[in-house]
């Protein structure tokens, strides 16, 4: 695996798509804000949005679609996309459709393959009850049991407790239910926003965390998006 820290890749010219056992370049947006628009992209296999696509103060479903539509205009084979706790208009649109956008795959505790990959997601978020997708601790233990072990890309919009989770003021504001079922999960990468103030990436045994909030602590501009190249599994015989 290959990280470049904020940087963008070079386009892929072969116009060739990667099939099973080639390395997926991958980009990781979270916490948009409805400011997607001022996000410059590159091309690549995969990109990811670990929700808060959009804002509290505002529930209009005419932005799921303006987002959807820039979704559709960006240089990705797949995108998918999980909701957070900013996200009213992706529940309600939640209650009448799996699947809310054309252009982007919502993963609600849900397994997606792809190209050899496992990408699990799911939106739930503690302590925040009059917020979208939020789940009480045994709503959220039972949330977390579902997800399956050994996956490659674990996608939640909540950080876990004390793993980039910690606001301009230093409270944690992570997941302990999500931490507790780590050890068991031990996904490849784990990537989430939430927290705005603790972006960025940090490496725990056999996992890379990556806070991947777009929109900077108080609003005070953008981060540049994360991309990486993610190899597959080593054979076991290798």
């Amino acid at each position: 695996m290959r990280i470049f820290g904020r940087t963008l890749f070079s386009k892929n010219r072969s116009g060739k798509r990667p099939g099973p056992g080639h390395e997926l370049r991958i980009t990781v947006i979270s916490d948009t804000h409805l400011r997607h628009e001022e996000l410059r992209l590159p091309e690549g296999d995969l990109l990811i949005h670990c929700g808060d696509l959009f804002d509290l103060a505002r529930s209009e479903p005419a932005d799921l679609e303006r987002l959807d539509s820039w979704f559709g205009k960006q240089a990705f084979d797949k995108i998918v996309c999980t909701g957070g706790n900013h996200d009213h208009v992706l529940e309600q649109a939640r209650a009448h459709t799996l699947q809310p956008f054309r252009n982007a795959y919502y993963l609600e505790d849900e397994a997606l393959k792809d190209r050899g990959f496992t990408i699990y997601g799911a939106p739930w978020v503690p302590a925040l009850p009059t917020h979208a997708f939020h789940k009480d601790r045994a709503g959220l233990r039972n949330a977390w049991a579902r997800v399956p072990a050994g996956i490659d890309i674990l996608v939640t919009h909540t950080p876990p407790k004390n793993i980039l989770d910690r606001s301009s003021r230093g409270v944690s504001f992570g997941c302990p239910e999500l931490a507790r079922e780590l050890k068991r999960i031990s996904p490849r990468i784990h990537c989430f926003g939430h927290v705005h103030a603790s972006a960025g990436q940090a490496r725990l045994g056999e996992t890379l965390f990556i806070n991947a909030s777009s929109v900077r602590s108080r609003g005070r501009g953008m981060q540049q998006p994360i991309s990486f190249t993610l190899a597959p599994r080593p054979h076991p015989s290798q």
